[in-house]
C-alpha cells in the first residue's frame, strides 16, 4: 500500500461519522438516503463523507437502475491493520520488559 493511500485511510477513519458509515456498510450495501437516515445532516453532507471514503478506497458505489448502492471495500483496512501491528509488537515488548522489572522489584521486596 502506498503512503498516500495509507494516509487517506487514516484521514477517513479520523471522523466518527465516516466510521459509523463504514460500520453500517459492513452489514450490507446501502444508498445515500439509507446512510443519511441516522444522522442529523443532509444527504449532500453524507455524500461528502462518502467521497472521502471513496478516495481512501473504503467505499465503492454501484449502479442498479435508479439506485446507486454504496458498498464497503475493506482492503485498505487490512493494510492499516498491518501497519499498526508493528506498533502492537512494540507495545507488547515494552509491557514484557515492564513485567520483568516488576518481577525483579517484587522479588527484591520479598527477600
Amino acid at each position: 500500500m502506498t503512503a498516500d493511500l495509507l494516509d487517506a485511510t487514516f484521514a477517513a477513519l479520523a471522523d466518527p461519522t465516516r466510521r459509523a458509515i463504514l460500520t453500517r456498510l459492513a452489514a450490507g450495501e446501502a444508498t445515500v438516503t439509507e446512510l443519511a437516515a441516522p444522522f442529523a445532516m443532509s444527504q449532500p453532507a453524507v455524500s461528502k463523507h462518502l467521497r472521502v471514503l471513496e478516495r481512501a478506497g473504503l467505499v465503492t458505489r454501484g449502479r442498479d437502475a435508479q439506485r446507486r448502492p454504496c458498498r464497503l471495500d475493506a482492503r485498505p483496512l487490512r493494510a492499516a491493520v498491518a501497519w499498526l501491528a508493528d506498533y502492537r509488537d512494540y507495545w507488547a515488548e515494552s509491557y514484557a520488559r515492564l513485567d520483568e522489572v516488576l518481577a525483579e522489584l517484587t522479588a527484591g521486596d520479598q527477600e
